[in-house]
């Protein structure tokens, strides 16, 4: 019944040859590790043995299935601008966590740190919903507004990935290098497109096609999309005694509520803040207002005491000249 499955998921011949799957790179432009894959060479391109990628599709299919059946997590790489669409579209649609647009280095390798910067996106928004925001003076809140931007893209795809992927998915492994090195040190599972310039000793399940048509992409992404709903089925199937699930849920609500309650705390502590602030600028405005006042009144002495001076002035001189005379 497995294999019947797996029957249904893989793509036929057909449908790798429309996508183009079996163009390789220029002659000039290949690794030579690559040439058990290479059925030949046409117009001073290699030619992809598709009879070896289905093979290959096919175990990996298998694995990734397995591997999500089993409670795993597939994490979806593809930065360039050919695969970002497709490695976005399905990944949001399997549930899976997603890098496309920047791999930042340590994503694997510095998790923790990576995990911070993802509690400070988390804790941005937040205050971006509640109209914190729009309480803050207009350059604090730009400058807020554009670090969290820059936070969503390159973060935004992992947002929900608490813990480290138990496999991770490639387009184009010589452009994503960091990620795969990254993986391969902590021993997490790669499965990767690998085209003629790339080097298939590093990845653990390979698939031999072109990573840089936009069709080759989608199609090839949907195998792995296909196969993690697949093993989410199989889990459905055969966990109607497994209590994990309901955890699972029960774990979410908690967290869910006790970052709602950290919300309103942190809510609730702001606007202390900003009452005591703003409560401290009329003591001092009425201070400055006071100062004000006594400034005027000492004026008007000085202005009554210089007219004194002046009528006293005549008087003394028409007294001496009265002596005088």
């Amino acid at each position: 019944m497995g294999r019947e499955t797996t029957t249904m998921a893989v793509v036929t011949m057909k449908q790798l040859l429309e996508a183009g799957v079996h163009f390789g790179h220029q002659t000039r432009r290949w690794d030579p590790r690559m040439r058990r894959f290479i059925h030949g060479e046409r117009s001073g391109i290699y030619i992809i043995d598709l009879k070896q990628t289905l093979e290959q599709i096919e175990s990996s299919y298998t694995f990734v299935r397995d591997l999500v059946a089993g409670g795993g997590r597939v994490l979806f790489v593809g930065t360039k601008r050919q695969a970002q669409e497709a490695i976005r579209s399905y990944a949001e649609k399997c549930g899976m966590p997603y890098v496309n647009q920047r791999w930042l280095g340590g994503m694997l390798t510095n998790f923790q740190t990576i995990s911070k910067r993802i509690a400070k996106m988390s804790e941005y928004q937040r205050m971006r919903d509640s109209g914190e925001f729009e309480a803050m003076p207009k350059k604090e809140a730009l400058m807020l507004s554009r670090e969290l931007e820059k936070l969503e893209r390159n973060l935004g795809g992992i947002q929900h990935m608490e813990r480290l992927p138990d496999a991770i998915f490639v387009l184009d492994t010589v452009k994503e290098h960091i990620a795969v090195t990254e993986a391969n040190k902590l021993g997490i599972p790669v499965v990767a497109v690998v085209d003629t310039d790339c080097n298939p000793d590093v990845i653990q399940h390979l698939i031999p096609g072109n990573d840089d048509a936009i069709r080759s992409g989608r199609l090839l992404c949907r195998v792995v999309a296909d196969a993690i709903e697949e093993g989410r089925y199989i889990v459905n199937a055969r966990g109607g005694d497994d209590d994990g699930p309901t955890l699972d849920g029960e774990e979410k609500a908690a967290a869910q509520t006790q970052a709602r309650n950290e919300a309103a705390a942190a809510a609730a502590e702001r606007e202390v803040r900003v009452a005591t602030v703003a409560e401290a600028t009329a003591v001092e405005e009425s201070a400055v207002e006071e100062d004000a006042e006594a400034t005027a009144v000492e004026e008007s002495a000085v202005e009554e005491d210089a007219e004194a001076t002046a009528v006293e002035e005549p008087a003394a001189e028409a007294g001496t000249d009265e002596e005088q005379a």
